[in-house]
């Protein structure tokens, strides 16, 4: 599974890798949270998170602060391939 993710985030545009480190580094936000962190547009961000979820490594949740947006953080086998990424990095030294 580890491999077509892999495969999947190597094919997305750049705007929707962007998205996903800018969820990476920065955790669970929302579209807005995104857009500020990005400097993308709304639109952009949106076309990057369907893509995203189309390939299953985001979700998104209600905002409870704001029931009018949605949260997005990465789905938990993201996070094992950005983890299995830096480890990758640090050991090729």
């Amino acid at each position: 599974m580890e491999g077509t993710q892999t495969e999947g985030l190597d094919d997305l545009p750049p705007s929707a890798k962007l998205v996903f480190k800018v969820l990476e580094y920065n955790g669970p936000l929302t579209q807005k949270g995104i857009v500020q962190e990005s400097m993308l547009s709304a639109r952009t961000v949106r076309y990057a998170l369907e893509r995203l979820e189309g390939i299953d490594v985001v979700d998104e949740d209600v905002y409870f602060a704001d029931a009018r947006q949605n949260l997005y953080e990465l789905t938990e086998p993201a996070q094992e391939f950005t983890s299995d990424e830096r480890d990758a990095s640090c050991t090729a030294d």
